[in-house]
């Protein structure tokens, strides 16, 4: 049902998206179908990451997940920092990890748990992923706030370039830790448990579904990014609103969905990676990127955020770690995750 739905508003969202910015149709109808196109889109590349998955397994599934749906953002936020909208992509960022954390960790926790009284997942993964959490949130986002309040804009730069280039090069060491040096070292019961079914897709239909689907979100994206102004002062939301709630939310599209669907199945360790792997991903790949290509337009972004966007984020990481830590969850540690990103979400419409 929802599949079907999802092939109907991109049969005619891609078409309406592309006579809309030609004929100048209204930036709020505009807005709405943007948005509606890129979620129906993400499902599409939800779906392909998911079959993709089944072959490859849990860990790289959830890592193909996560780098897919995370495509989507880096992409609104490619051409937000090309019109100069600094604000919208470090509220995005933030957006994505709370998101991620505490809106899809929560709902598939949540809604796994209507179904299961107690889920299982990697309780070594949980306790890994915790640490790196850690460094990639609280001491490498914390670390530039505080050494740049006494610091010129050109130094505040430098000690953000730094730090950019020392996460990427500490999340490729995650993945080759994770995948290659100790691949199945830290096997989990469930983790064979879930190699039983059969993929929607072939590998390569998923590939060129992948392909095509990410093509499409960046056009529309590029249009999209052109109606947050407009927008942003028709409902007086600020940039912080728009970044955080409404592009982390149309931009993770495909996480959400995936790993609700993967928490259903019961296929946690799946679910987990998604939510949590790409939060580190985010934090220790796409923003340090993000950096990285600002260099290369007018305004460049420094890796320093506002004091509510870093404390939503670290109190976010702790909440999420005390939850995960045991490697089992239930519908009840779900609804804390999700009340925690409402309070966020009511704070940050009224800042």
């Amino acid at each position: 049902m929802v599949n079907r739905l999802f092939t109907i508003i991109v049969l005619i969202g891609l078409p309406l998206s592309v006579a809309g910015s030609l004929f100048h149709w209204s930036q709020i109808l505009m807005f709405v179908i943007y948005c509606l196109t890129i979620i129906a889109l993400a499902g599409f590349m939800g779906r392909a990451t998911e079959s993709l998955a089944i072959v490859a397994g849990p860990r790289i599934g959830g890592l193909l997940n996560a780098t897919f749906g995370n495509a989507v953002e880096l992409i609104i936020s490619i051409f937000s920092l090309k019109a100069g909208l600094l604000g919208v992509v470090l509220a995005s960022l933030t957006g994505s990890v709370i998101g991620n954390l505490l809106l899809v960790a929560g709902l598939s926790f949540f809604i796994g748990g209507l179904k299961y009284k107690r889920q299982e997942f990697n309780v070594y993964d949980a306790r890994h992923n915790s640490g790196m959490l850690i460094f990639a949130v609280v001491v490498a986002f914390v670390i530039p706030e505080v050494f740049s309040m006494t610091m010129d804009e050109a130094e505040t730069l430098s000690l953000s370039i730094g730090i950019s280039i020392i996460l990427i090069i500490l999340y490729l060491a995650a993945l080759f830790f994770k995948l290659v040096t100790h691949r199945g070292v830290y096997q989990h019961k469930s983790d064979t448990a879930e190699a039983h079914e059969v993929p929607e897709w072939s590998k390569m239909k998923a590939i060129i579904i992948l392909l095509l689907s990410t093509i499409a979100v960046a056009y529309v994206s590029e249009n999209l990014v052109h109606t947050f102004e407009t927008v942003g002062e028709q409902f007086g939301w600020t940039e912080l609103f728009i970044g955080v709630i409404i592009v982390a939310i149309v931009g993770n599209a495909a996480e959400h969905a995936s790993a609700i669907i993967m928490a259903y199945k019961n296929k946690m360790n799946v679910a987990v990676e998604i939510a949590i792997g790409s939060t580190l991903q985010v934090s220790m790949f796409v923003a340090p990127l993000l950096v990285l290509i600002s260099l290369f337009f007018n305004d460049r972004m420094p890796l320093v955020f506002t004091l509510p966007e870093l404390i939503a984020m670290v109190t976010a990481v702790f909440l999420t770690i005390m939850i995960t830590n045991d490697g089992d969850t239930n519908w009840f540690e779900g609804a804390m995750l999700l009340a925690a990103y409402l309070i966020m979400g009511i704070g940050f419409y009224l800042l």
